[in-house]
């Protein structure tokens, strides 16, 4: 049973089982032409809400197994947003910092089941930023405890290392987080290249 916290904005209802902390291991396994790199790994994630129709996230990993002095070693951060797709109003706020006009349009129920798809799930927008220059806009759909993800747009700065698509799959099972992470990157084709079990901790 999931608890939703009572100042929980409508239209996040449906990303509501993702919120908390979770923590836990995974496998990065990468083939670059015949090399393949393999490594274990901790991760922390943690999604919260402050009030504003978009879940924030962010995550932490750390190679295992941690150095001699029982420290991890970090691996990659990453921090964005996770909002149910529609068209922004008058009701919203920004662009930039200037505040919405009247009321938001989707405060019930009633009003986030009409962004509901033909597919029975919620349209979903991702944005995340990497401190290596990379930044990555998904799309894709949320139904249920799964999360479909397949990126639309993706930022390199001038110093960034080539990374050219990617597709991420979310699901809830048996009360973990699970998550598969396909990458294009260092010139190779959209192929794998990590997935974990996480267990909420918060």
């Amino acid at each position: 049973m999931i608890d939703l916290p009572v100042d929980l904005p409508a239209e996040l209802v449906p990303l509501s089982w993702l919120l908390g902390v979770w923590e836990g291991s995974g496998v990065i396994d990468y083939a670059v032409g015949d090399e393949r790199v393999t490594h274990e790994f901790g991760q922390r994630i943690s999604f919260s809400h402050d009030g504003l129709p978009h879940l924030n996230y962010t995550s932490y990993t750390w190679l295992f197994p941690v150095d001699p002095d029982g420290e991890p070693r970090p691996l990659a951060t990453e921090t964005g947003y996770w909002r149910i797709a529609r068209e922004l109003g008058e009701g919203d706020p920004g662009p930039a910092m200037l505040p919405g006009v009247g009321e938001p349009r989707y405060r019930t129920a009633d009003d986030v089941e009409t962004l509901r798809n033909a597919d029975g799930g919620f349209g979903l927008e991702v944005s995340l930023v990497h401190p290596g220059g990379v930044s990555e806009l998904y799309l894709g759909q949320v139904k249920g405890p799964r999360i479909d993800l397949a990126t639309d747009a993706v930022l390199r700065g001038a110093g960034a290392k080539d990374y050219a698509a990617a597709t991420r799959l979310y699901g809830l099972v048996e009360g973990h987080l699970l998550w598969a992470w396909d990458i294009a990157a260092l010139g190779q084709d959209l192929r794998t290249h990590a997935s974990a079990r996480l267990a909420k901790v918060d």
